[in-house]
């Protein structure tokens, strides 16, 4: 029976680089999938493509990629990825020259028009409200502050590259879920409208997307027993063509693969288990079994799903206001009451320079800034405490107003501390989610093969 395995090589931006690497290197992988983005992350990409033209992926990607090339070469794996972010275009040709100049000859496809900021005004004149999924209200309130706005894609097009010969695939904004299971598709033939079948793709997608949270990092369970920590080996789903899936991670590594790592990874993001909803089909966990068939293999089974929504998932990104964020350490004796005065000091003046603070948040390191008010007081005078006083603002101005207490209160007019962290701080940009949903057919997916 043929099996196709699927490695999930990338987590996040900024996950480590060389794990897709050793995945090509180690193991023999039919596709890896290297999974970039988050709400968060668009945002960010937006802003460094308005700087610099020539930015707005994940460069990340490039220096992976660098290094997979001799093996995906020559083992004929292929490669799918979301690095393209807000510049695809600029992703592609990054791409290119890096095969170009490893002598290399693959074909590369993208994918096209998840980016919809500019066809924000035109929705909204055809009727199409965009209401907040949460609250309901309208959208227009924060379109003067919108920062990107991209439509979550499902899986045909990536089919469709699959389909026209591409070796890597560089897209946008799809969904995690869809890269791992357009392969499966492609490979197996599976029809659009099997709708079990294509909740096994999910599934797979969904257990291997956050890289090595499946194989025993950001481990709950036993976590200091996680064999060789510092080598996980990253996720690799193989699926059969009847629908049988078994997870494992990359061979002559660390981490572990086991049912509990794996329910830590199944259960994460996914809101109701009897409803995972994706653009391609609407996948029911609720009655996953997991067996450990042999040492870091486990058998996932009894996923099922029904056919999917009607509209697709926009996500608009859209600025907020501004933080200032500054970190004050105090020494034994009485640390805590120290950091509690300097915080009281920081009020005072900026209550006198009348700052306009939408929000305020003041917590002590080692005390309550992972626990906030579910903290137990503390009756131990502490060696150290590290005071963190964070605002935030509607515009940069008003953020600055809390610059120059810092410095002041920490050396000179507060009480006596240990150090001065960090240099004077500076007011950044806090960017704001606006998740909504958008009929199907008001947005136009291209695909896009060239060879190299």
């Amino acid at each position: 029976m043929k099996t196709i395995r699927i490695g999930g090589g990338q987590g996040f931006w900024g996950d480590l680089s060389d794990a897709p690497i050793t995945m090509a290197r180690e193991d023999n992988v039919d596709y890896i999938c290297c999974d970039y983005l988050a709400e968060l992350t668009l945002s960010i990409m937006r802003r460094q493509q308005e700087k610099h033209p020539e930015a707005g992926y994940a460069r990340d990607f490039i220096t992976a990629l660098k290094g997979m090339l001799p093996y995906i070469s020559k083992k004929g794996t292929k490669v799918i990825t979301n690095a393209g972010g807000m510049n695809v275009k600029a992703c592609v040709e990054k791409v290119k020259e890096v095969i170009k100049e490893g002598g290399y000859h693959l074909k590369v496809g993208y994918v096209l028009g998840d980016d919809v900021r500019e066809l924000i005004p035109q929705l909204r004149e055809k009727g199409i409200t965009m209401k907040h999924m949460d609250t309901g209200e309208d959208i227009d309130r924060i379109l003067p502050n919108m920062v990107n706005a991209n439509v979550y894609y499902g899986v045909e097009p990536i089919v469709k590259c699959l389909q026209d010969g591409a070796d890597i695939i560089i897209l946008g904004r799809s969904t995690d879920t869809a890269m791992f299971e357009a392969p499966l598709i492609y490979e197996f033939g599976w029809k659009l409208d099997d709708w079990t079948a294509k909740a096994t793709g999910i599934l797979a997608g969904h257990l291997c997307e956050c890289g090595a949270q499946a194989t025993g990092g950001n481990y709950d369970y036993d976590w200091e027993h996680v064999p060789s920590p510092e080598n996980l080996g990253y996720p690799i789903a193989e699926i059969s063509e009847k629908g049988s899936l078994v997870l494992t991670k990359t061979k002559n590594t660390g981490g572990l693969v086991t049912p509990q790592s794996v329910k830590e990874q199944l259960l994460y993001e996914i809101h109701d288990p009897s409803k995972y909803i994706t653009p391609d089909v609407v996948a029911d966990f609720s009655k996953i079994t997991l067996e450990e068939i042999e040492r870091d293999h486990v058998a996932v089974r009894g996923v099922t799903g029904t056919p999917a929504p009607d509209t697709l998932k926009l996500c608009v990104g859209y600025l907020e206001g501004y933080r200032n964020i500054a970190y004050l350490p105090y020494s034994w004796p009485r640390a805590l009451d120290k950091a509690k005065m300097a915080a009281d000091i920081l009020d005072k003046r900026l209550a006198m320079k009348n700052a306009k603070i939408i929000r305020k948040n003041i917590s002590y390191l080692g005390v309550n800034a992972l626990h906030g008010p579910l903290a137990p007081e503390l009756d131990a005078d502490l060696n150290e405490v590290v005071l963190r006083y964070a605002i935030m603002t509607e515009t940069k101005a008003e953020g600055l107003k809390l610059t120059p207490e810092v410095a002041a209160v920490s050396n000179l007019n507060g009480p006596a501390q240990g150090c001065f962290f960090g240099g004077r701080t500076r007011p950044s940009e806090v960017f704001a989610l606006w998740p909504t949903l958008i009929p199907r057919d008001a947005i136009t997916i291209t695909t896009y093969v060239e060879e190299v």
